[in-house]
């Protein structure tokens, strides 16, 4: 593709470069550094000028960090006078103030659903899936889980639950059948994994045959692992949008969707001033 660079932050080399392979494209080369004092320096290896460059960074590990170094990357290209500059970002930092919304920006904002892949998962790996159930474990998830469960024309559930206060789980109640059928519970992100341990043990003790999570983003920060492996999970599936490989050292049961297919269809049909809406209800070949 002419005109087209892709560079990549430090939050997540391995997702970049597969997005470059799957467009044949290398990653442009750039440097990141510190100075002495903690301040991030930048420096683009070459020239953008005229060009359509989009910017791999995910909001993980230091995430602060990450996020300078994203702006200050996206800053060093506008001045050497690319033509447009996007960024790609695979785990949206500070969402879980729910500001992701397009309101809270005032540029074209294309927001990207691993709904099509998580379908796709579903139907090859869970050979009973006609008879299983989709679970949101709040009710605040109840929207995602009735669209995975009327494209795949089953039912849902969700469990209700009630806080004492943020990242502490009180009482847990379930809402709906998942007796003598496997169980797929579905979020958008997990973090310690509280929430989804009580709700796969509040599913197993409703009579549910096995218990799998699926999230787009698996943080799993703190007691995460631990809580994944002493946990009734028969697995617990994630995608790509943070590095995995060290959590799936310690923990067999976590396995990874992986979705650079989507974000680089995503980067081609936005250079070729294409509809991205196509990727909302389908994963590209």
């Amino acid at each position: 593709m002419p005109n087209i660079k892709i560079f990549s932050g430090s939050s997540h080399q391995d997702l970049s470069q597969k997005i470059a392979d799957r467009l044949g494209l290398e990653l442009g080369k750039v440097v990141t550094k510190k100075f002495s004092n903690q301040e991030t320096c930048v420096e683009i290896g070459e020239s953008v000028r005229g060009e359509d460059v989009y910017i791999v960074q995910s909001g993980c590990g230091e995430i602060n960090d990450n996020l300078m170094e994203l702006l200050i990357m996206i800053n060093a290209c506008k001045i050497a006078s690319a033509s447009r500059v996007t960024a790609v970002i695979p785990c949206f930092p500070y969402a879980r103030q729910d500001k992701k919304d397009k309101g809270f920006f005032d540029i074209p904002v294309d927001n990207l659903y691993a709904e099509p892949a998580v379908l796709k998962w579903i139907k090859e790996n869970i050979s009973e899936w006609r008879n299983c159930t989709i679970v949101s474990p709040d009710a605040g998830g109840a929207k995602r889980v009735t669209s995975i469960a009327d494209r795949l024309n089953v039912d849902f559930a969700l469990i209700h639950k009630e806080r004492k206060k943020a990242n502490e789980v009180d009482r847990m109640v379930l809402v709906g059948d998942v007796k003598d059928r496997v169980a797929i519970l579905v979020d958008d992100m997990a973090d310690t994994c509280g929430t989804i341990c009580h709700a796969a043990d509040k599913l197993l003790s409703a009579g549910a045959t096995r218990v799998y999570a699926i999230l787009t983003h698996g943080i799993f920060s703190g007691p995460a692992i631990s809580r994944i492996n002493n946990a009734c999970f028969e697995a617990v599936v994630v995608t790509n949008t943070i590095p995995q490989e060290d959590k799936m050292k310690h923990c067999s049961k976590i396995q990874v969707i992986d979705i650079s297919m989507i974000l680089a269809e995503a980067i081609r049909r936005t250079h070729n001033g294409e509809s991205v809406s196509y990727l909302f209800s389908h994963v590209p070949l």
